[in-house]
């Protein structure tokens, strides 16, 4: 697949698997929404897989999967533009998040043994590189993610990154005061 990208102009398509594996048997079913990218650095390792580097251009919805002429899916897909709506709201909004990933990074630093130093950390200004970077942030499962790219806007966006992150530094509150042991313990029993 990344030969084909290469010898052609250099896009793909990035989607969340659905239903299926990623290798080894039937091709997946992917989800509807994916994102459009650009390979932008590759590097070939001697056992012939591959590092790559990919920047997202746009989001798109698949109208279309061919899963016969490659060894890999092939869609037709049409771009779906991310609504930038009622800017005042979005930047209230984008104020709101970067409080809760601030608190959320400060709680992972206070657990991390490595202590990782956060005080200069600053969250960007622009409305969709603070719900990019926010979501990435994130340590959960891609599919509790897939609904942020299938929002229509970026407040709604915001507002789904916002929600897991209060649910997140809930739970790592509560965690980092309850303590290590005890915090596994009650997670075992769950």
């Amino acid at each position: 697949m990344v030969r084909h990208i290469l010898d052609h102009d250099g896009l793909l398509g990035i989607v969340l698997i659905h239903q299926g594996l990623e290798a080894l048997g039937p091709l997946p079913e992917p989800y509807r929404v994916g994102m459009l990218a650009r390979m932008v650095e590759y590097e070939t390792l001697p056992d012939g897989r591959m590092n790559i580097t990919v920047m997202g251009i746009d989001r798109f919805n698949i109208l279309d999967i061919d899963t016969v002429s490659q060894p890999f899916l092939l869609g037709t897909v049409e771009t779906s533009p991310i609504e930038l709506p009622r800017m005042i709201q979005v930047h209230r909004k984008a104020r709101q998040l970067s409080r809760e990933i601030l608190a959320y990074l400060k709680e992972l630093s206070r657990d991390n043994t490595d202590e990782i130093d956060v005080s200069n950390f600053s969250p960007p200004d622009d409305p969709m590189s603070l719900v990019f970077l926010g979501a990435s942030l994130l340590q959960i499962p891609p599919t509790e993610k897939q609904p942020i790219l299938e929002a229509p806007s970026v407040f709604d966006m915001m507002d789904i990154v916002e929600r897991l992150y209060r649910r997140e530094n809930g739970l790592m509150r509560t965690i980092n005061a309850t303590g290590e042991l005890p915090a596994r313990r009650a997670a075992w029993l769950n």
